[in-house]
């Protein structure tokens, strides 16, 4: 139930491995993410449908978050990442062969479950972090992933061809597939075990006993549901983003690639080197709170923007607001777990974030019908309850939140 990893020297080395595989892995993933739109369109696909490739993605990553969390605390960290990310690798494969888009969903799908892994990676890093450090080193995490957010989209934006169909798109995808594998082998090659799993015999409290456990935690049920909320109006966005600024702006996948690009990095910048400091000067709770505000203001000038250069200014804000508010989120409720339940709470953490990537790009298609701008108000209005919960995070942190 301890980390196998005390030294200073070993933390960092599992560190930089688990940086260098987490950027890997998210550079595939940021290679599809802005293609879908325009993958799904080259099926005919309405725009529910495009709205529900990325739902189905999420619906399975609900249920493969808190599964393969749950396995980490039984089994290990190492064996559960090599099984999902070689797992996402063959989905890939997979997904670039679809030849309809109801294929195509059930591939999503299945590719969402595998992806359901990075409470794991979470509780890696927290297994080998002191609890004092542990908001500056999500941040580090969180540029690992901007970071790959932002090489990914550019590669997609440049290798994909809409005018060929859906041939154009197979190239970019097939791209994601060898990231994945190579992220994998990473894990087989330099990953080392940081969890010494429950000696046999020690009964798993159950499921609903977990979730239980965490609605009754004042620390844990607040920052996942700023979490959820956040994430909710945020996926809306993100779904229509593609359809949104080919409307207003004429874009295509290389300004959408260019753009991710270069919020990813600036996304990137912030959380490996100011997020911690940030959480030392101020503490955890005021710089998630920040970050929440700055996340609705973003979302908000995005929805207003006249012109591309303020919608990408506002996408930079929302930017910088995730890049202080989710590392606090995890660290927090990593702090407020017991070591051997952390891959637990924080994959039900990750279930609920999936849960909103479900019911968020459903909302953000439908209202998006109506009008182009509503997605970013309604992700607006959303921060506003977030807002009030981050501060009230705050108050019950003082009476402690151990499950």
């Amino acid at each position: 139930m301890t980390t196998r990893l005390a030294s200073p020297g070993a933390e960092r080395r599992a560190l930089i491995v688990l940086l260098a595989v987490t950027f890997v892995n998210i550079a595939g993933f940021g290679i599809v993410i802005p293609l879908l739109p325009f993958y799904g369109q080259s099926f005919h696909a309405a725009a529910w449908q495009v709205g529900l490739l990325f739902s189905v993605f999420s619906f399975g990553q609900f249920f493969g978050e808190s599964f393969w969390g749950r396995l980490s605390d039984r089994i290990g960290r190492r064996p559960v990442l090599m099984i999902t990310i070689f797992g996402n690798g063959l989905s890939y494969l997979a997904l670039a062969f679809a030849p309809n888009i109801l294929i195509a969903c059930l591939i999503r799908l299945a590719s969402g479950f595998l992806s359901g892994n990075i409470s794991t990676i979470q509780g890696c890093l927290a297994d080998v972090t002191p609890p004092a450090q542990r908001a500056g080193r999500m941040g580090v995490l969180g540029s690992a992933f901007s970071l790959g957010f932002m090489t990914g989209p550019g590669i997609g934006g440049l290798l994909a061809q809409p005018s060929l169909g859906t041939f154009g798109f197979r190239l970019p995808i097939l791209a994601a597939a060898v990231f994945a594998t190579l992220s994998a082998l990473g894990v087989v090659v330099f990953v080392r075990e940081t969890f010494v799993p429950k000696a046999p015999g020690v009964v798993l409290v159950s499921r609903r006993q977990a979730l239980g456990d965490a609605l009754r935690n004042p620390v844990i049920i607040r920052v996942m549901l700023v979490s959820l909320i956040v994430v909710s109006g945020f996926a809306g966005i993100e779904a229509t983003y593609g359809l949104w600024t080919q409307a207003r702006f004429g874009w295509g996948p290389p300004q959408i690639g260019l753009c991710f690009m270069l919020t990813g990095g600036c996304g990137a910048i912030i959380q490996g080197l100011a997020t911690g400091r940030l959480v030392r000067r101020f503490g955890g709770i005021a710089v998630l709170t920040a970050g929440v505000a700055l996340i609705g203001v973003g979302m908000t000038t995005q929805g207003l923007a006249p012109a591309w250069p303020v919608a990408v200014g506002g996408l930079f804000l929302v930017t910088l607001g995730q890049s202080l508010t989710f590392p606090n989120i995890s660290a927090l409720i990593s702090q407020s777990a017991p070591p051997d339940r952390q891959g637990e709470m924080l994959g039900l953490n990750m279930a609920s974030n999936a849960l909103a990537r479900v019911i968020g790009p459903i909302a953000g298609t439908a209202m998006f019908v109506v009008s182009h701008a509503a997605p970013f108000v309604a992700g607006a209005l959303l921060a506003l309850p977030a807002l009030a919960l981050a501060r009230a995070v705050g108050r019950r942190m003082v009476g402690g939140g151990r499950v």
